[in-house]
């Protein structure tokens, strides 16, 4: 049988191409890691592509040419999953874009935004006038940023040290909520010439390191 997997996400996500500054393109979908999970999978799977550049766990960022809901992980994602059920497994990497310091969020604020997304998930008892079942949930703690181009240096000011604290933060929310959880940065880097996004190289190998958790807990 076919699984269903939602993969809700920012850029790195969708699949943003690293420039020193934008504007930039999108990978093509063979090389953007949740495809490249899928084509390691031993059984089939149907992905459903939800991420958005800029996006954040819970916070409104006015700053962004696409505000509002669409921006604002947790406003969107009810609206998401009722449209795309049933869902199998809905997988969450987001947090990066959480760091920005005109939010003003520390690495403990951001991890209770992952956790508010992790709780809407289970709680979701069929969207719209169905019985599905709640899928199971894969957080992803994403890795800290590289080495960032100046027009990126300024938008992730400070960014670096509340990064590093955040993979044993959402290792502590996905144990706390029965979630799956995978450091992203056990397995890539954002190597990319901005400093914020993944190589073609890194989706890969994202991509394999994702399909590895997912074979457990699906296959």
């Amino acid at each position: 049988m076919t699984k269903r997997i939602m993969c809700f996400g920012d850029s790195n996500t969708w699949g943003f191409m690293p420039l020193p500054q934008p504007p930039t393109g999108r990978f093509p979908r063979a090389q953007r890691w949740p495809h490249v999970m899928a084509a390691a999978l031993e059984f089939p799977v149907e992905i459903i592509e939800e991420a958005l550049n800029g996006r954040t766990t819970d916070a409104d960022d006015a700053n962004l040419p696409v505000a509002g809901a669409g921006a604002n992980g947790l406003a969107y994602l009810p609206a998401a999953l009722a449209s795309h059920l049933p869902l199998d497994l809905v997988i969450i990497m987001l947090g990066t874009n959480d760091l920005k310091p005109y939010l003003n969020r520390a690495a403990p604020r951001i991890a209770l935004g992952a956790k508010r997304l992790i709780d809407c998930i289970r709680t979701l008892d069929g969207g719209v006038g169905t019985t599905y079942p709640n899928p199971r949930v894969l957080l992803i703690a994403p890795p800290p940023p590289g080495r960032l181009s100046p027009y990126f240096e300024e938008m992730f000011a400070g960014g670096h040290a509340k990064a590093q604290a955040l993979a044993p933060m959402y290792e502590g929310v996905a144990k706390l909520t029965g979630a799956a959880f995978l450091n992203a940065g056990d397995h890539v880097e954002t190597d990319g010439a901005d400093g914020v996004h993944f190589s073609a190289e890194m989706q890969r190998r994202l991509g394999e390191a994702v399909a590895a958790k997912v074979r457990v807990l699906l296959g």
